[in-house]
């Protein structure tokens, strides 16, 4: 095999998987109807759960989102309640291996997932708390925790993003399995490291079983793949015409336009939505849940506020995410939630991160 890669430290995933210690530390990085959202006064001193509980006004927070896409939301809810939010922040797979390091000695009071794979890891090893039943209510079924102690905050499709210079659009793929033919050799960006390229490959360790999946990593890492360390990488080499497409979710492209400071139309990348109930079509949430027992409602506020109007008006207009909640608008430039015709994963299935990074790793794509 002869992968290209661009220089990339192995971002390591859950402690329990490769047996390490926490890395990430606390050092900061760069990196359908529902319910009404709950009330954002949901407030500082009382919890949703109704017994009054006086905050002490500051609340520790693990976030595994990067710094520069939810401070400004962190920082209007200090403005609004009070409450002091000391982040600490790395990619989600090194904040989950922390938690899971330091189990019930941990001082994190939430963490903050890019992906429901990682939450339903630290949910499995009993670390998250129950949350209120009208929190979990806010989100739909698909997008929470079954066992009500995590909740998605916001929506994301993986899509295939192309160069169209170099992609017409009768070349486009109808499903995934079409990016391991020699048609794609070379062509394809990956990032492996990253917890929604390994949440997208456990999809399908749920949907086709473990020996397709196995199959179709192995034929991918055969197919020299582009291999990235970031999604955001990936979409700016599209963008550059160093690579011809690459598998991400779908709000990059707003993420280079917003740093280029133009349109998305405006950049040489395009977004390609499988259809049919593909596993590339998969949507995943960004989300939530309590750390461990809970001295005040403090951490409850945060979700609260998260998944209030302003909070998820937030998610969409400045990260071009999908809410959550009933009533809220879709992203520019992208099909409504109800459009995607995304496959029927369970994302509580999503949490056996140990066989699906060790399968990456046996394909060589780690």
């Amino acid at each position: 095999m002869n992968h290209r890669r661009t220089p990339v430290a192995l971002t390591l995933p859950l402690a329990v998987v490769l047996g390490l210690t926490a890395c990430s530390g606390g050092q900061p990085s760069t990196d359908t109807a529902t319910a009404p959202a709950p009330d954002t006064a949901a407030a500082t001193a009382e919890g949703t759960t109704g017994s009054p509980a006086e905050g002490d006004g500051q609340l520790t927070l693990y976030s595994g989102r990067n710094e520069e896409l939810v401070q400004p939301i962190l920082d209007r809810f200090t403005e609004e309640t009070g409450i002091e939010v000391d982040v600490r922040y790395g990619d989600t797979a090194g904040m989950a291996a922390q938690l899971l390091e330091e189990g019930d000695r941990s001082p994190a009071e939430a963490f903050l997932a890019q992906d429901a794979g990682a939450l339903g890891a630290v949910s499995r090893a009993g670390l998250l708390e129950a949350l209120p039943q009208e929190t979990v209510d806010a989100v739909p079924e698909s997008y929470r925790s079954a066992d009500g102690d995590w909740v998605g905050l916001t929506g994301r499709s993986r899509v295939l993003v192309y160069n169209p210079e170099q992609v017409s659009e009768d070349e486009l793929p109808q499903s995934v399995d079409e990016l391991v033919s020699e048609e794609w050799r070379g062509r394809v960006g990956v990032a492996p490291t990253n917890a929604s390229f390994q949440s997208f490959i456990t999809a399908m360790r749920v949907m086709e079983g473990d020996e397709a999946a196995r199959a179709w990593l192995e034929d991918l890492a055969a197919n020299d793949p582009q291999i990235r360390e970031k999604n955001g990488h990936i979409v700016a080499d599209v963008d550059s015409g160093a690579i011809d497409a690459g598998l991400v979710n779908h709000y990059y492209v707003h993420e280079l336009a917003q740093e280029k400071g133009v349109d998305p139309e405006d950049l040489s990348v395009r977004m390609h939505f499988f259809g049919a109930q593909d596993t590339g079509a998969l949507v995943n949430v960004s989300g939530a849940g309590l750390v461990g027992d809970q001295p005040d409602g403090d951490a409850q506020a945060l979700i609260d506020y998260l998944l209030s109007e302003e909070g998820q008006a937030y998610f969409v207009e400045e990260t071009n995410e999908y809410a959550m909640i009933e009533g809220a608008e879709a992203p520019q430039g992208v099909p409504s939630l109800e459009e995607l015709e995304a496959p029927k994963v369970d994302l509580n299935d999503l949490d056996d991160l140990e066989q699906t990074i060790e399968m990456i790793t046996q394909a060589g794509l780690l």
